[in-house]
Formats: C-alpha cells, sequence, structure tokens
C-alpha cells in the first residue's frame, strides 16, 4: 500500500494537468467510476467514441466520412462484454498494450540491457506466449490489454484510465503506475497521452493496438482504397518469426516505402516473395524508424471510398502496421459494419502502432533506452487529426 500511495503521489505531483483536463475538477465523476463503459463527445459534436475498462480498450469511433455522415471505424464488437473473454485478449481488438509492446527474443532481457539477454546484468525471463512459446508478445499472457483499468476522472469528452501493475507480475521487475488518457477535441481531433511510473528500472514500452478501417466496410472489404504515406527510410528487419536482428534495413526498392502515397491494400501482395511478415505470411507486420519525429504530420493514411483522412503526430521514434493478416472471417462485424453476418476478413483492416522501436532492450545497437525507473518517467504523446479529403 505504501507503494501504491507513493505512485499515487507521483501522479497528484507530476501530472496534474492530466486530471484538470480530464474533467476540469480532477474529481472523478462517481456516477461513470462504478461503470465499464465510458462514452465520449468532441465539444463540437465532430467525433464521437466508446472505451472500457478492460485494457483501457478503444471500442467505437465515429467520425463524418465525405457526404457529412457518421462511421464507426474502429474494428471490434457490438456486445462490450466480448472484451473480458480470452478470445478479445488473443485479438489485441483496441487495448493499449504494456508492459512491454510488441516481442521480446525468447521471452528474456537484462538490465542493463545486452545483446539477446547475453551481457552480465540481472537477467529476467518474462512468458513467452507467441512463436510457439518460444518469445513474448505485448507484454505476455496477462498484459495490460486483459487487466481491469480504473477510472481515475472523466468528463463528457475526455476521460482518464489508471493501472498499478505489481511488482514481479508477468516476470517485470518494480511496481508501474500507469495512465491513459483519451481526450476528444474540437475538428475530430483524438489525442492519446499515455505515462508511466516504476519503483525500480524496468523496460517500458506502451501503445495503443487499434484496428481501423475508414471506410467502416461500407464499399469494399479491402484496403486498396486506403492509401498511405510516412517518411522513413529504414525498417527494422525481422526473423521467420518477427524478431528483430539488430539490422536497420533500407526501404528503397521494397513494398515497405511509402515516402510517397501509395495503396496499402495493392501493396499487399508485394510482399509474399521476401515473407517481411514472417514465414508463410503475406501482409505487412512490420517496424519502421520515422527519419523525423519533428514533422508534422508524421503519418497519414486517407480512403479514397469514404474520404475519411486521418494524420497522426507523435513523439514516438518509430510505426508499427499490421494489416490484419491474421484474421480469418470467423469474428462477426458490428452492425455498422454490416455484421453479424459478414465477418472481418484477412487484410480488411490496419493497425497503426505509434511506439519505440521494438526489442530494443536486446538489441542495444539501436541506440534507444527503454529502461525507465524512479528518475526517469515513461511518456508517450500521440494526436490523431481526422478529416474529410476535398
Amino acid at each position: 500500500m505504501m507503494v501504491i500511495g507513493k505512485l499515487l503521489s507521483l501522479l497528484i505531483a507530476g501530472l496534474p494537468a492530466i486530471v484538470v483536463a480530464a474533467n476540469g475538477s480532477g474529481i472523478a465523476d462517481a456516477d461513470v467510476t462504478t461503470s465499464n463503459v465510458v462514452k465520449l463527445s468532441a465539444p463540437d459534436g465532430s467525433a464521437r467514441a466508446t472505451f472500457v475498462k478492460t485494457g483501457a480498450t478503444l471500442t467505437h469511433f465515429w467520425v463524418k466520412d465525405k457526404h457529412g455522415k457518421f462511421r464507426d471505424i474502429a474494428i471490434g464488437f457490438d456486445n462490450l462484454t466480448e472484451y473480458e473473454t480470452a478470445e478479445s485478449g488473443t485479438l489485441y481488438f483496441g487495448p493499449i498494450v504494456g508492459r512491454y509492446a510488441n516481442r521480446i527474443r525468447n521471452g528474456k532481457f537484462t538490465i542493463p540491457i545486452s545483446k539477446n539477454a547475453s551481457g552480465s546484468g540481472k537477467q529476467f525471463q518474462v512468458p513467452k506466449n507467441t512463436n510457439n512459446g518460444s518469445d513474448t508478445l505485448h507484454g505476455g499472457f496477462d498484459g495490460y490489454n486483459t487487466r481491469t483499468w480504473e477510472i481515475l476522472a472523466r468528463s463528457t469528452n475526455s476521460v482518464t484510465f489508471t493501472l498499478v501493475d505489481p511488482d514481479g507480475k508477468e516476470g517485470f521487475p518494480g511496481f508501474v503506475f500507469n495512465t491513459a488518457t483519451y481526450t476528444l477535441e474540437h475538428d475530430s481531433n483524438f489525442k492519446i497521452s499515455l505515462r508511466a511510473w516504476a519503483t525500480e528500472k524496468t523496460p517500458i514500452m506502451l501503445s495503443g493496438h487499434h484496428f481501423w478501417n475508414l471506410e467502416a466496410y461500407q464499399e469494399s472489404e479491402d484496403l486498396l482504397s486506403h492509401f498511405v504515406q510516412f517518411n522513413s527510410s529504414r525498417f527494422v528487419a525481422t526473423d521467420g518469426k518477427l524478431i528483430p536482428t539488430g539490422e536497420l534495413t533500407s526501404v528503397e526498392n521494397t513494398p515497405l516505402d511509402f515516402r510517397k502515397a501509395k495503396s496499402i491494400g495493392g501493396s499487399i501482395n508485394d510482399t509474399a516473395v521476401a515473407e517481411y511478415c514472417g514465414t508463410g505470411c503475406v501482409g505487412f507486420d512490420n517496424c519502421w524508424v520515422y527519419d523525423n519525429v519533428e514533422k508534422t504530420p508524421i503519418f497519414s493514411v486517407w480512403s479514397t471510398n469514404s474520404g475519411i483522412k486521418l494524420d497522426i503526430t507523435t513523439n514516438q521514434p518509430a510505426l508499427q502496421i499490421y494489416t490484419c493478416n491474421g484474421l480469418d472471417g470467423t469474428i462477426p462485424r458490428k452492425k455498422e459494419q454490416g455484421g453479424p453476418e459478414a465477418t472481418y476478413g484477412k487484410h480488411s483492416c490496419l493497425v497503426i502502432e505509434q511506439e519505440s522501436i521494438i526489442d530494443a532492450i536486446n538489441n542495444p545497437e539501436f541506440g534507444v533506452n527503454q529502461i525507465f525507473g524512479p528518475e526517469r518517467r515513461y511518456e508517450w504523446e500521440a494526436v490523431y487529426r481526422f478529416s474529410r479529403l476535398t
């Protein structure tokens, strides 16, 4: 209890702006903190969103298309109790992922970090829940996506979720106090702020694992009309199990070159020969390093069918894109997306994760410090700006 009290004191002393921004007074709304569901609306009515406490998960997101009609462009379930099931935990539909997002080679790391946990530092073993039990994905079997977050504060357009991650949970050292703040602002701006404070040195890498289809499946069931552009000349090279090798590879003359806008759906088949998303895989499941993180926006995607465009700014140095390669048509879509008769199929949506360079805790050559602790807090910021093509 003393540890939790100390972490709460850090929150109050270090980030009062988050709480004030959440409801204007810093006092949580008792009527909503007991509910699992939070509904938000932008002050000008330009966007609406729904969240659940399980995983601090985004379940619905409505913005206007080129005709001025709202579409729910977030992939997920209509029945919100589905997010509490074991199946949902393995799908990662819309939650915050952590304590360490993406993959960890052999489920091992050292502090200080070393190449493939081979150094003389203290070694830690975390659960291996991917690649047939050989590596770790998104924090282990009971990552942040499956846990119940509490509501610290909220208003009609903003909510702050909190999660205390115990010392030793899933093998990670130190208590970590986490906050995730979602805010809907004017002009369909969606702001996400993630913060974490640890009592001991520990790796932390968080991200929002949100699935999108900017058409809400109304015109098509693929990504051919989705065009993507971002400035990155290098991607993280991985082996057949998507574990980083430590190399950063040029995107030149590869399907992973999005420095000029192109259809991401139209590029999927081009990935087959080199198996960029793993052995036997077709599609994208890759991490790119931004050339200039100060660029605004740093990432853009739009649908020529719906006219919905998303521009992202962030303080994160890298980006992971996943083109729903593993969806097999067995999960019913939301009603507004053609379900429950229609299902979510392969390559019909994409995940856009703003984050640090994946598995840098096993690749010191990346030059990224992902170890945080009492003297170094974790901060993640992104603004998703939705607009309409003219």
